[in-house]
C-alpha cells in the first residue's frame, strides 16, 4: 500500500456495549478501543493507536461514540467504514469518517455530549431489551421524575453526582438538556451536557428510579447539588440502560 499524506480521520462508531469491558483498553477483558486498533493496524499494516471521546463502561452502548487516529493511509476519507466493518465484530461498527483538523482531539475538543438512560418498567421482564434498558418491575410514576430534572438543568457543581474514582479536576458542569419520554414499557431519560462526571448520568437515573417509587422526594437533585451529599441521591443505575448517543464539536457535523 503507497502511504499518503499524513492525516487525522474522525470515526463515528456505535457498538453494543454487553460482551466488553468498556471502550478503553483493559487488561481484564475485551474492549472496543482494542477492538478498532486490531483492525485499524490490519488495513494499514502499522500499529495504530485511536483516542475515544468517552470512556463508556463496562455494558455501555454507543450509537454515536467518536474516536480519531492518525494515518498516511491512502484510503479516502469516507471509505474507513466500509474497509474497518469488514474487519470489526459484529456488534461494533463504523458509521461515518471525516478528516479533520490535526488540532482536533476526540476527547478533548468535544463541546458536549448527549446520552440516554432506558428503564423498562413492567411486572415481567423483557427477553429481547434485558440488555439495553434497567429492569424496575413496579410502576413509576414519572410526574415528580420530570419535574426533578429541571433542578439539574443550567451550571452547577454537581459534586454529589460522581462515584468513588473519579479523576475529574472540577466537578462544575452545565447540563442544556434533562427530559424524560415514555414509550410503552420504557421510560427514557434523555440529558445533553458540556461533559459528565464519572457515573454521572447512572447515578440520576438511579435517582429518578427512586424518585419514580416515591423513595426520594422530587427536590432530591436540588439537595445534593446544594450540599454535596451522594447520600441523598438514589443508587447508580445498571450500566446496560446507558447508551452515549451524540458527541459535539464546533464547525463539524
Amino acid at each position: 500500500m503507497t502511504a499518503g499524506q499524513p492525516c487525522r480521520v474522525l470515526l463515528t462508531l456505535e457498538y453494543e456495549g454487553t460482551a466488553y469491558a468498556g471502550w478503553q483498553r483493559q487488561l481484564n477483558g475485551p474492549s472496543v478501543q482494542e477492538e478498532l486498533e486490531r483492525a485499524l493496524s490490519r488495513v494499514t499494516g502499522s500499529a495504530v493507536s485511536a483516542t475515544g471521546a468517552s470512556r463508556t463502561d463496562a455494558g455501555v452502548h454507543a450509537l454515536g461514540q467518536r474516536a480519531h487516529f492518525d494515518t498516511d493511509s491512502p484510503i479516502p476519507d469516507d471509505r474507513w467504514p466500509f474497509v474497518l466493518n469488514a474487519l470489526l465484530p459484529n456488534d461494533v461498527r463504523v458509521t461515518a469518517s471525516l478528516r479533520v483538523p490535526d488540532t482536533l482531539h476526540a476527547r478533548f475538543s468535544a463541546r458536549g455530549k448527549t446520552y440516554e438512560y432506558r428503564i423498562f418498567s413492567r411486572r415481567a421482564p423483557s427477553a429481547l431489551r434485558r440488555d439495553f434498558t434497567a429492569f424496575v418491575p413496579q410502576p413509576l410514576d414519572t410526574a415528580p421524575m420530570s419535574a426533578a430534572l429541571a433542578d439539574l438543568l443550567g451550571t452547577h457543581d454537581f459534586a454529589a453526582f460522581q462515584a468513588a474514582g473519579g479523576t475529574a479536576r472540577t466537578t462544575k458542569r452545565t447540563i442544556t438538556e434533562a427530559s424524560l419520554d415514555r414509550q410503552g414499557d420504557e421510560i427514557v431519560l434523555r440529558i445533553s451536557g458540556d461533559a459528565f462526571l464519572y457515573n454521572m448520568v447512572r447515578i440520576i437515573a438511579g435517582t429518578l428510579i427512586y424518585v419514580g417509587q416515591g423513595r426520594l422526594d422530587r427536590d432530591a437533585f436540588a439537595r445534593a447539588i446544594r450540599t454535596g451529599d451522594r447520600l441523598l441521591l438514589g443508587p447508580t443505575a445498571p450500566a446496560r440502560g446507558l447508551t452515549l448517543m451524540h458527541v459535539r464539536y464546533e464547525d463539524l457535523p
